[in-house]
């Protein structure tokens, strides 16, 4: 039987895309919502839901079971109903650690777990399981990759993904291995401000010349970006913002003041916490066309006048303004100098926003285009430029796939990710495993799988005389220094002793077109099963550095250990060893998690009574 399309909202014949090939799709993942986006006869589109009235997918998941995952609009109710296996705002959490998080863990409903050692990322327990921001953004590209093919009639496998302008090295690799892990070959990390530019038309006249601002306020992010557009090259002059400072945040003055008038107690109630958080977000959408709210939270009326909240939110804009001088100030302008001001977020639809950013730039604001919508579609105009559908932009070159170097468990650390515009200089610290160690042999490597035995090796030097320290101590710098041909240096430096090598690798474009391809085409049909080698080989290295450092710990403090403790402790290490030798990686994420719950206090009581045996007889 044949299926007749048909628009509810307007009672016609619904209009279907005719099936695109190789489309390659524009994604804005936000820390509210999500939206995806397609160019279609030269214009983008973003795509809306099966009655074609909302685009945007709200970054909600909620666990039902291990095997059934919501995303997007019908999560949102879980957030009341059932907040612990409920997550939102994860964008926050890309590339932090707990360390990073641990001041604002009371926002989250849901648990966020402290591996303790070093600065490892942050992990997510829903019930047995834990989960990586990174594998629970992938639940949301997963979503927008199901819409857009059911909307073009055809599978999508290439994306452009945007991503904040001041987003670090670790956050744009979370972003890139989730869209890895969702089946999308990722072209290009764009920053959220150029594509919000190239939405606006701007850029695409190559006669035009004009230095741009774009402030973005988002859900959970804000960044501010001077651009100079000229001859149909964008050149970004410099950024400004902070990674962890967005609507949310606005929300949560206001959720702080009901607390606070009304003395509600949320700490051991997360459906509360939940409820009291959507009424905020509610009273702040509604400043937008009225003087006062009122809504009613568990009995209480909850009250607020928009005067009072534009008091409260004043110290939030602030840290925007501040951001603002510091971009001017980077790029050697002066405000006269800026030609247009665009605005993009959700987040500055708020009247004090608006009136506040026009009264500092002294201009009209550019918000012609929806705030939420224009990153989407900028990422898709973007795209349609990597797929050579526009030929006026000038894309400089980049190099074709990551470089990095083989770390601990065969693992690969890409240094310089695919499509990075060269010439290129990028380093990360690394340190060693092993006490004494006196030699580090740094393996190079080209490809885009997880386990370097799936990617091409360039070559290999061994950095030589590192004075032997305990593992850990020493800081070496790698440094890939890649130039606008191709040629890539490798230099590896010990900081605290100044040993240094440096060593030319074979140019990473010495590979065929047909060989690139199927590196590519690999990467992508073995994503789900990288990633989980990924995952066990990193929760088994964790491991066996609690285990040591456990064990060093027993040994140090045994004189002021009971015997209980130390028998619990021993035997919580020898069920995280067991754990180690099996492939369960969330069983060795819990046992890591049993065994820092226990000992944490017994540590803190070590350090305690070491600090008083060393100050004793001191006088301070």
């Amino acid at each position: 039987m044949a299926k007749i399309p048909i628009d509810l909202t307007k009672g016609t014949l619904k209009k279907v895309e005719k099936p695109q090939e190789n489309v390659i799709i524009g994604i804005d993942l936000g820390t509210t919502n999500s939206l995806v986006a397609y160019m279609s006869d030269g214009k983008p589109v973003v795509v809306t839901d099966h009655i074609g009235k909302n685009a945007l997918v709200p970054s909600i998941i909620h666990f039902e079971r291990a095997d059934s995952i919501i995303v997007g609009q019908d999560a949102i109710e879980k957030l009341v109903t059932d907040p612990e296996n409920t997550i939102f705002s994860i964008k926050r959490l890309m590339g932090k650690s707990y360390q990073d998080v641990e001041d604002y863990k009371r926002f989250f409903s849901y648990q966020i777990i402290d591996n303790e050692i070093d600065s490892s990322l942050v992990k997510v327990r829903i019930k047995d399981k834990f989960y990586t921001p990174t594998e629970l953004s992938s639940q949301i590209l997963r979503q927008l990759k199901r819409r857009i093919e059911k909307t073009l009639g055809t599978e999508v496998d290439r994306a452009v993904i945007t991503v904040p302008a001041y987003f670090n090295d670790a956050q744009r690799q979370a972003t890139r291995d989730a869209g890895k892990l969702a089946g999308l070959d990722v072209l290009r990390i764009v920053n959220e401000p150029t594509a919000a530019s190239l939405a606006y038309g701007i850029g695409l006249d190559n006669e035009m010349t004009q230095t741009v601002a774009v402030y973005d306020l988002g859900g959970g992010t804000f960044d501010i970006s001077i651009l100079k557009i000229e001859h149909g090259i964008f050149e970004v002059l410099s950024t400004n913002g902070d990674t962890f400072l967005g609507g949310d945040d606005f929300d949560k003055a206001i959720q702080d003041y009901w607390i606070k008038e009304h003395g509600f107690e949320i700490n051991e109630n997360p459906s509360l916490s939940q409820e009291l958080r959507l009424a905020a977000e509610e009273a702040k959408k509604a400043f937008t066309h009225t003087e006062a709210f009122e809504i009613e939270v568990a009995g209480v009326s909850c009250r607020m006048t928009k005067a009072n909240f534009e008091n409260l939110v004043t110290p939030l804009v602030e840290r925007t303004l501040v951001a603002c001088k510091n971009a001017l100030k980077d790029a050697a302008l002066a405000i006269e100098d800026i030609d247009e001001v665009i605005m993009v977020g959700g987040s500055t639809r708020m009247c004090i926003v608006q009136n506040t950013i026009a009264n500092f730039f002294q201009k009209k604001l550019n918000n012609t285009l929806n705030p939420d919508e224009v990153v989407a579609m900028g990422a898709a105009v973007q795209a349609d430029i990597l797929a050579g559908n526009n030929k006026d932009i000038l894309l400089l070159d980049v190099t074709p796939l990551s470089l990095g170097i083989e770390t601990v468990g065969g693992l690969m650390d890409t240094i310089i990710a695919r499509n990075t515009k060269v010439p290129i200089k990028a380093g990360r610290q690394y340190t060693t495993s092993i006490d004494g160690q006196k030699n580090l042999k740094v393996a190079v490597y080209q490809g885009e799988r997880d386990l370097v035995a799936d990617n091409r090796k360039l070559g290999e030097f061994v950095l030589r005389g590192i004075p032997p320290m305990a593992a850990g101590l020493p800081k070496i710098e790698i440094h890939f220094l890649l130039n606008a041909d191709g040629i890539l240096k490798v230099r590896a430096k010990e900081l605290r002793s100044g040993v240094e090598q440096t060593v030319e690798m074979r140019s990473p474009y010495g590979i065929s077109e047909e060989e690139m391809g199927r590196m590519l085409l690999d990467s992508i049909q073995n994503a789900k099963g990288d990633m989980a080698v990924r995952a066990l080989i990193e929760a088994r290295t964790e491991a066996q550095n609690v285990v040591l450092s456990a064990r060093k710990f027993l040994k140090q403090n045994a004189a002021i250990l009971t015997e209980e403790e130390t028998n619990i402790t021993t035997s919580l290490v020898l069920e995280l060893e067991k754990a180690t030798k099996g492939t369960d990686k969330d069983l060795i994420h819990k046992q890591m998690e049993d065994l820092n719950e226990y000992t944490t206090p017994l540590a803190h009581r070590a350090l305690d009574i070491n600090i008083a045996d060393a100050i004793k007889g001191k006088q301070l």
